[in-house]
């Protein structure tokens, strides 16, 4: 594939802020430009540190990747080490992004620092939903500089109720600076545009464009071993109010000899879902720090994804789901008739009758592995080439 050869400048704050976690969906995407653009040149990056900014080279970039892919970050330095209160693994990620950058500065100088090295008309693209501050923008506007921003939903303002305290503000703050800001905003899905549309006034929404995400499919490794039999379901995705555990839990007394691995670290604001966890209810298990592999493992042998989630941008676990050709139920939301089409099976979560019956009919209906893979051959899920295809192209 061959896209125009553009100076861009990729913010990479989000992934150095997740150093040593498991990548989220956001995650994943910023990860994909990296890898995307360092072979579709010429890359910067910019990671706003606890003590300033620092701008990466192309060769800067290739080291943060392999790092991110490794997890294997270097010591804490001087300057980390007396910064209090700074997550040890991000202070060990600030130290090599230090080692390795090309320029650092304290806040105050950062548009003297993107003068000094890059050149004008670059293209600043944002895709974690961070660090798009005034002062960025200012620095940026120094240098005539052009910007995308990728908005993966409008999650925060449509069902603020799911959400941390004080991450609604922040999100409104935010989109109003992309409108305001942007000279370009990247939708995962026409969904994602129609909602950007609900929220910003028509004279203030800057061109848009909707490019699907790409699928990087993991190969299943080895599933890990428990007190489950077969048949098993899986739901996959952090343990917070939205996602909607609640309802599994509610079912599962319902839904005979059937096992729930509940694969996903805990959140936020949900001590019910965690106290109902903690007192070990019968076949269901929860399993957090899995590694993809792993998951894709479990995916691929069980009698399908069950996903009750309240409201998705994109909800990747479905689609991936399907590519392993595991049978898939989900609350009926328009984001998955858009990108899965009639694959998975459609049950709105305020019909529990409906859900129980088809978990009930999924677990005596456990496919056999040539189901599996006729399944999975039924759907082409999104790739990354195309996406990258539409989106370069104005960027």
């Amino acid at each position: 594939m061959v896209t125009t050869q553009r100076n861009r400048l990729l913010d990479l704050t989000r992934l150095t802020s997740r150093a040593g976690r498991p990548l989220t969906g956001v995650d994943r995407v910023e990860f994909a430009y990296l890898t995307h653009m360092l072979r579709h040149g010429p890359l910067w990056g910019l990671v706003r540190t606890s003590l300033g900014y620092v701008l990466l080279d192309a060769v800067g970039c290739a080291a943060f990747r392999d790092k991110v892919l490794s997890g294997d970050w270097g010591p804490a330095d001087r300057l980390s080490r007396i910064k209090r209160g700074l997550d040890p693994m991000r202070a060990h990620a600030e130290s090599d992004l230090r080692r390795i950058c090309t320029a650092r500065c304290l806040p105050l100088r950062l548009s003297p620092m993107l003068r000094r090295h890059l050149p004008p008309g670059i293209t600043y693209v944002n895709t974690g939903h961070t660090n798009l501050t005034d002062r960025v923008l200012s620095a940026l506007r120094s240098i005539g500089a052009r910007v995308s921003v990728f908005v993966h939903d409008t999650i925060p303002l449509d069902v603020p109720q799911y959400q941390r305290l004080g991450t609604v503000e922040k999100f409104r703050h935010f989109l109003t600076r992309a409108a305001e800001s942007a000279d370009l905003i990247i939708c995962n899905s026409h969904q994602t545009e129609t909602d950007l549309g609900r929220h910003l006034a028509e004279d203030r929404v800057p061109p848009t464009i909707s490019a699907p995400l790409g699928l990087d499919l993991t190969q299943p490794t080895v599933a890990p071993q428990g007190p489950w039999t077969t048949p098993y379901f899986v739901t996959l995705g952090t343990i917070e109010p939205r996602k909607n555990h609640a309802l599994l839990l509610d079912l599962w007394d319902d839904i005979p000899d059937a096992h729930l691995l509940i694969c996903g670290s805990r959140g936020w604001e949900n001590h019910a879902v965690f106290d109902r966890l903690d007192t070990r209810p019968p076949r269901v298990h929860e399993l957090p720090g899995l590694d993809d592999g792993q998951v894709a493992a479990l995916l691929q042998r069980s009698a399908g994804l069950l996903f009750p989630s309240f409201a998705e941008g994109y909800g990747l676990p479905p689609v991936e789901a399907a590519a392993l050709g595991a049978p898939v139920l989900v609350n009926d939301l328009p984001i998955y008739r858009e990108v899965l089409g009639d694959i998975p099976v459609y049950a709105n979560v305020s019909d529990r009758y409906l859900w129980r019956k088809e978990i009930n009919r999924m677990a005596a209906d456990h496919p056999s592995d040539q189901t599996r893979a006729e399944q999975a051959q039924r759907f082409a899920p999104p790739t990354w080439e195309a996406h990258f295809k539409a989106v370069l192209t104005l960027t």
